[in-house]
């Protein structure tokens, strides 16, 4: 006999795990970036399951400002912005994490199918589980998916009325020119939907900075964990002991910078390869690019946007945009 809470049971959200990079495609990325003239890795790294959990509590720091604007941005224009997106059948969050973004506009957007999207696989999954209980009538398919190069949406998610959801200013970590490939992918995959997307503003450097080298080291620690996570994945030898966490703003290219520096000068080894670092030597690890509005909406048209609309909070720090496909 079926037992009564059986039968309301929520259905169990759907995941569907790319194909992982075979190693030796991840591998060959992270040694030709390793021994590029200026050593880099690129971000995506960051986001093993510890540096996933790292950026969530970084989004709770003080000085950390682009979560709570964009929150109040939602809180203060929410209806306004939902007027705008109009109806959403499908709302695909890029770069889900814990997907507490998403949920907080359910009941503003009223979504019927929600599509995280994350390279953290294992963090993603966690957090759809919890998310079902909440929402037991939402369809939830969960993707496990770099998606910053190619962007693949399975079959049974509609085409229609598709809204990609970007928020956090992720879009920053893109180069301008990665940033407006990446727009034009979405708007490829959203005819007749649109996009919503968070994007941090140029301010002084005396705001930006802290929120990338915050007082509790967390950001620190988010970005040595890379190096953690390359041992793991290239059989690397680095030692997080031997490396500081620097984090700048870069006038002349409108950006934060985030590098890892040798504090000494070592060897680090790996299967098929080696380099030495002097001290003071970096490895570059993450961009955040500062826009403009005025910017921004142009980037937006020139991948193929109309009807754009953007929302500020009180200090013009950091802007909400809405383009329609």
């Amino acid at each position: 006999m079926v037992s009564p809470s059986a039968l309301f049971a929520p259905a169990a959200p759907k995941f569907i795990a790319q194909a992982p990079q075979p190693p030796s495609a991840e591998q060959l990325e992270l040694h030709e970036g390793l021994l590029a003239r200026h050593a880099h890795i690129d971000p995506k790294f960051l986001y093993d399951a510890l540096g996933s959990a790292l950026f969530t509590a970084i989004t709770q720091l003080p000085e950390y400002y682009p979560t709570r604007c964009e929150s109040e941005i939602f809180q203060r224009h929410g209806a306004d912005i939902a007027r705008h997106v109009g109806p959403v059948l499908s709302m695909i969050d890029l770069g889900a994490g814990d997907c507490v973004k998403a949920e907080r506009l359910f009941p503003s957007l009223r979504p019927r199918h929600y599509v995280p999207i994350d390279i953290s696989a294992d963090y993603l999954q966690a957090a759809v589980r919890r998310l079902q209980l909440s929402y037991p009538d939402l369809q939830i398919t969960a993707i496990g998916q770099d998606f910053t190069h190619a962007l693949a949406l399975p079959a049974s998610i509609p085409a229609e009325r598709r809204l990609f959801f970007y928020p956090g200013s992720s879009i920053g970590n893109l180069s301008p020119a990665d940033a407006h490939a990446m727009l034009r992918r979405i708007r490829e995959q959203c005819a007749g939907g649109g996009l919503l997307v968070g994007v941090d503003r140029v301010k002084p450097k005396q705001v930006l900075e802290p929120a990338y080298d915050d007082a509790l080291h967390l950001t620190a620690a988010f970005n040595l964990n890379l190096l953690r996570h390359v041992n793991s994945v290239l059989d690397a030898d680095f030692d997080v002991d031997d490396w500081r966490h620097v984090a700048l703003f870069n006038s002349a290219d409108s950006r934060i910078e985030m590098h890892l520096e040798a504090l000494r000068a070592v060897r680090v080894a790996w299967p098929g390869g080696a380099r030495a670092f002097s001290a003071g030597e970096r490895i570059h690890t993450e961009n955040s690019y500062k826009f403009t509005p005025q910017a921004f909406a142009d980037l937006l048209q020139s991948a193929g946007y109309r009807d754009v609309a953007h929302w500020s909070d009180p200090r013009g720090w950091f802007s909400i945009f809405s383009a329609r496909a």
